[in-house]
């Protein structure tokens, strides 16, 4: 009887050694049980927004479970990333990050989270060329012709942005440090709104992604001057690099993916990033990609996680040389 009793206790803790990897595994071969939660730290119609909605909808539809997209903008993206930092671990609230949260890391002189600690990287989604374009009113044709009309006209010239630490804000004291020239910097909660007061003559000039601009350019609405990649865009193959058009050395990539809170379980992130990649690789998905100017990526975690960590500290860099600070 006593070795029956000690057998029953071996069985019942090997039970509870076992369970929370069988209740994890169970977990993830249940996911998704109940819609999911995207924050997009923008507000609609900007690239972080629109490449969301795409993976978006062929996730629903792939899955059978709604898929939410919730905006939150503020604060260059880091409102969306705080709410989405406090959510559970659970697979249910992811947030469509993007390059602006690396550069907020150190740019920002208080985050309430911590974006490389706090998060589990899934996949990069896509990469989007910028390109500097400005209101047809400007009387320029070629970056240099507007670096000479900033010159003769300092503190008179602004330039949008998606807020205050982002891609397009830190491309900005890019441009002015290095082409020696005064544009004033003007931030909004992203850049959808930021470029209707472009193309409204509220701002003189923005530094933002092909994907957002290519509608008004192809419209007349808009300029381009310039591609801030280190090649040009393949959507805009008429338009010189602001490197090889005036200033040697400029280059800037921005890219957008998805990321769920840390501690999320490994099979979710797993689950996640083969459904995203899969999705990403769909004939109608790359086209439509790649015909806003947006490259399509899917990358593993690791991957992620290594490119955050390399351009979290290059950034470190440039915002260091260029004093800037958001309080």
């Amino acid at each position: 009887m006593k070795s029956l009793s000690n057998l029953a206790r071996l069985v019942f803790m090997a039970g509870v050694l076992v369970a929370p990897a069988g209740g994890a595994l169970a977990q993830a071969q249940a996911y998704p049980g109940k819609p999911i939660r995207v924050v997009v730290p923008f507000p609609p119609g900007g690239s972080t927004d629109f490449l969301a909605r795409i993976v978006g909808q062929k996730l629903t539809a792939a899955w059978g479970q709604q898929v939410i997209i919730d905006n939150r903008p503020g604060a260059g993206g880091t409102v969306g990333a705080a709410e989405a930092a406090r959510a559970a671990p659970d697979g249910y609230t992811l947030l469509m990050g993007a390059v602006h949260h690396t550069i907020a890391t150190s740019a920002y002189a208080k985050l309430p989270y911590d974006f490389q600690k706090d998060f589990t990287p899934i996949t990069v989604v896509a990469i989007v060329p910028n390109v500097l374009v400005v209101n047809p009113s400007i009387p320029a044709n070629s970056v240099k012709e507007l670096i000479a009309h900033a010159k003769a006209n300092p503190g008179k010239l602004t330039y949008g942005s998606a807020g205050m630490g982002t891609a397009h804000h830190l491309i900005g004291e890019q441009f002015n440090a290095l082409a020696g020239v005064d544009i004033l910097h003007v931030p909004y909660k992203g850049s959808s709104p930021a470029v209707a007061d472009l193309v409204g003559g509220q701002v003189s000039m923005m530094y933002d992604t092909v994907a957002s601009c290519l509608p008004h350019i192809k419209a007349g609405k808009l300029r381009p001057l310039g591609v801030t990649t280190a090649k040009r865009s393949a959507s805009l193959p008429d338009v010189p690099t602001i490197a090889e058009a005036a200033l040697p050395g400029f280059e800037v990539t921005t890219w957008f993916g998805f990321v769920a809170p840390a501690k999320t379980p490994a099979e979710i992130i797993t689950k996640l990033n083969t459904e995203i990649v899969k999705i990403l690789n769909m004939p109608d998905v790359r086209e439509r990609l790649l015909a806003s100017g947006s490259e399509p990526v899917g990358n593993t975690p690791e991957q992620m996680a290594a490119q955050i960590a390399r351009e979290t500290a290059a950034f470190a860099k440039i915002v260091k040389q260029a004093k800037l600070v958001v309080e």
